[in-house]
């Protein structure tokens, strides 16, 4: 009974120590994955990183509606290392209901491809990514890439430099290699002001990385 009121006590020290680092309004959207393994390791890669949501575009109802479900779920749970309990996901039936949806609550999204498609298109390094204050980055199918009515209502193409014969990475790696990024810049914003377009600057910067423990 002790050891399990000690472990609780651990999990909301941890929970408190992090919450200053997440950033907020940021959303993982994977659009038709195909592989429900990816999927949780995209949810520990968000989690890990301090993305707030994962949303999925999941036409084949593969995932459940109730979050509760999928935090149940075998295949997911594992892949994530159980990082799908502490991660919020959402899943929707079309990419249009899911745009529908983020572009209501204010969102902008971007797209991820490793080729330009016939939109405004930048390398990973060259993104400002704390111009919107509510931010969605789409990655597309294992298979298919991301779609190109996601490309049509998104802002830009985001793309990671390519340097080998094969130009191309899994979802989990190209997930783990742009979010880091983005919420690297999203984090040393929420450091610096309280408020969109540099105002509310604090007067002591928040820290924007945990000092691991010895």
């Amino acid at each position: 009974m002790e050891e399990r009121a000690e472990s609780k006590k651990s999990v909301r020290r941890r929970a408190d120590e992090i919450k200053q680092f997440r950033c907020k309004n940021l959303i993982a959207v994977l659009e038709n994955p195909t592989d429900v393994k990816n999927i949780g390791t995209v949810i520990r890669n968000v989690n890990a990183l301090g993305v707030e949501k994962v949303y999925v575009v999941d036409p084949r109802r593969s995932l459940p509606d109730d979050w509760q479900d999928l935090r149940d779920r075998k295949s997911v749970s594992k892949t994530s290392v159980s990082a799908v309990k502490w991660t919020f996901v959402r899943r929707f039936d079309s990419t249009d209901e899911c745009f529908g949806h983020l572009e209501r609550k204010g969102f902008k999204s971007i797209v991820t491809s490793p080729h330009v498609k016939g939109k405004a298109s930048i390398f990973l390094h060259e993104g400002d990514y704390t111009t919107h204050s509510k931010l969605a980055v789409w990655f597309g199918s294992e298979a298919m890439g991301i779609s190109d009515l996601a490309v049509e209502r998104s802002d830009i193409c985001v793309c990671i430099p390519m340097f080998g014969m094969i130009e191309s990475l899994n979802l989990g790696t190209s997930s783990g290699i742009v979010l880091y990024e983005v919420a690297k810049q999203r984090r040393e914003y929420q450091s610096k002001f309280r408020k969109r377009d540099q105002r509310g600057e604090r007067s002591t910067p928040l820290p924007t990385v945990i000092t691991p423990k010895t």
